[in-house]
């Protein structure tokens, strides 16, 4: 099959870059141009989300990644409260960072959010009670309006989104219990399968699975790092997906 039938779509997330991180992704980044159309980010690309720690990474990109990237910040790229610079020198970078905004690769839509918290199904959060709690499910509910504004703008036959926080809960099979509503939320589940996206990837749960699927049957791929080396030994730390262009996702 030809590449004008079909894109090759890399992902990864958590890749947790730190200030010792000078050199380690060339050869990941290397190897993605080779295997791939598109590389995707999908959140927790730096450690402490600190200027430093991305203009490593932002450096290791334009050293080796020669294709286009599209990315979403993640929890741990918030922590210093720079995240807007973050994204503002990825973005420097190359990287088309999405944030309740859409983008086309080859005709490939693309919509990206980073999502958040508040558990799955008949066990979600709800906003009741105390207003720190509705506080909460409402920063959900936000971020599931963004991906869903953005699904709407795009007018591709292909839809991919594109988040850090999980929309379902098989993604995330594997993590303690305890932890499984800081994970995702449901909530975000709900856009996917109203636009009927043909694959979903995600990062966040580093010993969650790495695949699933929403109610209406669309792949979702958790790529977060340690998931992928740890369901994928033999293989470079990234997945890679291929897109038909003119029908549905297959892997």
């Amino acid at each position: 099959m030809s590449e004008r039938e079909t894109l090759r779509i890399a992902a990864v997330a958590d890749i947790h870059v730190k200030k010792t991180s000078q050199g380690t992704l060339q050869p990941l980044f290397s190897k993605v141009t080779e295997d791939a159309d598109v590389l995707l980010l999908c959140g927790d690309l730096t450690d402490y989300g600190t200027i430093e720690e991305t203009k490593i990474l932002a450096k290791e990109i334009t050293s080796a990644l020669r294709i286009p990237a599209i990315g979403v910040l993640g929890n741990h790229d918030f922590e210093s409260g720079l995240e807007k610079d973050v994204a503002s020198i990825l973005t420097d970078a190359g990287v088309v960072m999405l944030d309740g905004d859409s983008h086309e690769v080859h005709g490939v839509g693309f919509a990206g959010v980073k999502g958040f918290a508040g558990g799955f199904g008949r066990r979600a959060l709800g906003a009741w009670g105390e207003k720190i709690i509705k506080d909460f499910v409402h920063e959900t509910i936000n971020e599931a309006l963004k991906l869903e504004a953005a699904l709407a703008r795009l007018r591709t036959p292909q839809k991919v989104a594109v988040l850090h926080y999980s929309p379902i809960q098989a993604t995330v099979g594997g993590e303690p219990p305890e932890i499984v509503a800081f994970l995702g939320s449901s909530r975000l589940e709900e856009p996917l399968d109203r636009y009927r996206v043909n694959a979903v990837f995600h990062g966040h749960a580093h010993r969650g699975s790495p695949e699933g699927r929403t109610k209406n049957g669309a792949p979702v791929y958790n790529v977060a790092m340690p998931v992928l080396a740890a369901s994928f030994p033999d293989q470079p730390p990234f997945r890679v997906i291929e897109i038909l262009l003119t029908a549905e996702a297959v892997a």
